[in-house]
């Protein structure tokens, strides 16, 4: 039986389109859907459990896989088939799961999945674009309670045109390459990188990108009306208790509003809010604790939040003192380390990050092998978040997809200021030691200054900032650094990195809806301004890449090799290259120009002199004499009727220097003219047409000898040496005549 197939199509453009389709997949799902853009198709589908669980958040999983087969190929490893998520596969859940989370009800528990599939992939199509559309789509299809309809769209922008949903090929000229998510009036997420943009030029991207959603918006409710809205389902809600409401803040209100206005530590406000929250407690008889003891708790957080909020709004008190554009105070040191490439520590207020350079060749490059994605990244970025960093103690369960989406932040933060020529592999690894608000930022200024320390020649230094927001519809306070209560119990966490000469990267999650663009462009010049404050630290305490790498750091030089030569250079089996490793101490990649077709052959090292000798050996191979030139050599070989000589300016090449152009006089042994080591020096004359060799002379650049006269030719009846006295007549003729 041929399904009920219901399709909406969105126009982007230039004969570009998105369509959504329900009905022929995956319909035991709750909602599932299959949007295509071009070849590239993804489904998604989403299943929320009608029970629910016994934890007082909502079990939300997004999940997206690419499979291979979408690409036409074989996953890598042993087993051949799709294993872990990669970090571009997390990163693309996280920025599903930020703009979805805050839209089920608060009291909704039920374990809910949203699976988003790469099922096919047209390679200037990038999937990432669709997936938010996708998950939204799937979920207005089901009976899930859910707020209102979102979507997600990337925005480039090319010789000045604003693109939506740019191919990838167009993306890699962008110099804004911007993924946002939305509702219909509100922005709800944004990350990003870009060349140095002005805050105007970044809200004019997200005003684009803003008016795509509500396109997106339309198409799926169309879809919906299509199809037959279901009925939303009834689900069990948290009890509510007014009295008890009341009497918790009517006891704890006041005392959390003085306990956030007088503690300057994280500590110290902890210890303050633990005692009080005790205290609250014994106000209770142990028989409506184990009725309402849940309640208890949950309102007390409600009414600390309140008070927090209400002290920023009236008084312009943040919870450690300072004004809402005020930055913690900052400490910087360079070179800490002392056998790491390149190393830093950044301290802001209770936060810090230690930050390690290590410069490698391209075979230290990270390899991206995923069916939408494939490459190599010369720079990188890793950022470590141990539990020690906030003063707890908890398992180690792998990277989290935190630490991948932090990291990934802050390399998008400092990438494009890394030069395109710099010969290295960058590897920053981020040790976040101390967290108390923002240890992403921390991460990108401590790994500014340890690649200036390595001596990576940056562009310009790179800082960032996160900023905060309150509000309560009428009133509002921006908030620079914000610390981390301040994200928890704010709007808005707004993370902008850049230079002084603009944004290179930004990540915002804004909690509550209909945040004004007047809003957005206060905190955004609040955040360059504090942010112009943190890149003088930054420079104070260093102000420019150092000349130099350190001494115990590896050197790397770069030279090119004819594609004709790499044979002779690699050796048979590898052995001349091996050999030549070992005796220089170095190593040495080779990889083909894709442009030239040249051999670029990097050479790493920690001694000049190793270097030197590699390069000395790709001298040799690619070392051309011209014709009529003087050239010094030694001789390496004694032979009856000549000596072989290598030019002392490349060893290796050898010629042979026949006896008879090693002096003027009759020359009868060869030793009796030269010795082995002796040096001297020779003209080169080319290719000899006689003996199709390399001919040069010694005897061309010396005196002719007093009375010297050039022998008489041989008489060879006008023959040449290879017909000398030779009887031109026919074989046969010459036999009978013997006869």
């Amino acid at each position: 039986m041929i399904p009920n197939v219901f399709k909406e199509v969105i126009d982007l453009g230039d004969g570009r389109e998105i369509s959504i389709e329900t009905g022929k997949l995956a319909k035991q799902a709750h909602g599932s859907v299959v949007v295509q853009s071009g070849e590239t198709m993804l489904l998604c589908t989403v299943v929320s459990n009608y029970d629910a669980a016994d934890v007082d958040f909502l079990p939300l999983t997004v999940d997206y896989r690419e499979k291979f087969a979408a690409a036409g190929r074989y996953p890598g490893g042993f087993f051949k088939r799709e294993a872990r998520p990669s970090t571009e596969e997390i990163l693309v859940m996280r920025i599903v799961d930020r703009v979805l989370r805050p839209l089920f009800p608060k009291d909704y528990h039920a374990e809910t999945q949203v699976m988003i599939q790469l099922m096919s992939l047209d390679k200037e199509v990038m999937p990432d674009a669709l997936a938010g559309l996708a998950a939204s789509a799937a979920i207005q299809l089901s009976d899930i309670p859910f707020e209102t309809p979102i979507s997600e769209v990337r925005v480039g922008r090319l010789d000045g045109e604003f693109i939506i949903n740019p191919s990838l090929s167009q993306l890699e000229q962008c110099d804004i390459d911007m993924v946002i998510g939305a509702s219909e009036d509100s922005v709800m997420m944004v990350e990003g990188e870009m060349s140095e943009i002005s805050e105007e030029e970044m809200v004019e991207a997200i005003k684009v990108a803003h008016e795509a959603i509500k396109v997106q918006i339309e198409a799926q409710k169309r879809l919906v009306a299509q199809v037959g809205a279901k009925e939303t389902r009834e689900y069990e809600s948290e009890t509510e208790n007014e009295a008890v409401l009341e009497k918790v803040k009517a006891f704890a209100y006041d005392k959390c509003y003085e306990i956030a206005k007088s503690a300057s530590s994280k500590s110290d406000r902890g210890l303050a809010f633990s005692e009080l929250k005790d205290a609250l407690k014994a106000e209770f008889t142990e028989e409506e604790l184990e009725e309402v003891g849940g309640l208890v708790s949950k309102y007390f957080s409600k009414v600390q939040k309140e008070a927090v909020r209400n002290l920023v709004l009236e008084e312009g008190i943040r919870l450690d003192g300072r004004k809402t554009t005020e930055v913690r105070p900052i400490w910087c040191e360079v070179d800490y380390l002392p056998s790491t490439h390149g190393s830093s520590i950044f301290t802001r207020g209770e936060t810090q990050a230690l930050a390690t350079v290590t410069l490698g060749t391209s075979r230290e490059a990270n390899m991206i092998d995923n069916p939408s994605l494939e490459g190599e990244e010369r720079f990188y970025l890793h950022y470590n978040f141990p539990p020690f960093s906030t003063g707890e103690a908890r398992p180690l369960r792998g990277t989290s997809r935190r630490e991948i989406g932090h990291g990934n932040l802050a390399q998008r933060a400092l990438k494009r200021m890394v030069p395109l020529d710099c010969p290295y592999t960058v590897r920053i690894v981020s040790e976040v030691l101390e967290s108390n608000g923002s240890s992403s930022m921390a991460t990108v200024c401590a790994g500014t200054m340890a690649m200036m320390d390595a001596g990576v020649q940056m562009k310009k230094p790179v800082s960032g900032i996160a900023m905060g927001l309150i509000s309560d519809g009428e009133r509002y306070a921006v908030l620079s650094d914000i610390l981390g209560d301040e994200d928890h119990l704010g709007d808005m966490d707004f993370k902008v990195t850049g230079t002084e000469d603009g944004i290179t990267a930004c990540q915002m999650d804004i909690k509550i809806k209909g945040l004004s663009y007047e809003i957005l462009v206060n905190a955004l010049q609040q955040a360059k301004d504090g942010r112009l404050h943190i890149l003088g630290k930054l420079t104070e305490t260093i102000a420019t890449p150092n000349a130099d790498v350190k001494v115990h750091a590896p050197k790397m030089v770069t030279a090119k090799l004819p594609n004709d030569l790499i044979g002779a250079f690699i050796g048979p089996g590898g052995k001349v290259i091996q050999e030549l490793q070992k005796e220089t101490g170095t190593t040495i990649v080779i990889n083909e120009d894709p442009v030239t077709g040249e051999g670029i052959v990097e050479i790493l090292g920690t001694d000049q002199a190793g270097i030197d000798a590699v390069l000395a050996k790709i001298d040799s191979l690619t070392f051309k004499p011209e014709v009529g030139s003087v050239y010094e050599v030694k001789v390496i070989k004694m032979l009856d009727f000549g000596a072989v000589v290598e030019y002392t300016e490349a060893p290796g090449n050898e010629v042979l220097l026949h006896v008879s152009e090693l002096a003027w006089e009759r020359t009868e042994n060869v030793s009796d003219v030269v010795k082995m080591g002796d040096v001297f020096d020779v003209k080169y004359f080319g290719i000899d047409q006689r003996t199709r060799k390399e001919k040069v002379s010694r005897k061309a650049i010396l005196p002719k000898p007093e009375g010297w006269e050039a022998r008489p030719p041989r008489d060879n009846k006008g023959g040449n040496r290879n017909n000398r006295g030779r009887d031109n007549r026919s074989r046969d003729n010459r036999r009978d005549d013997r006869r």
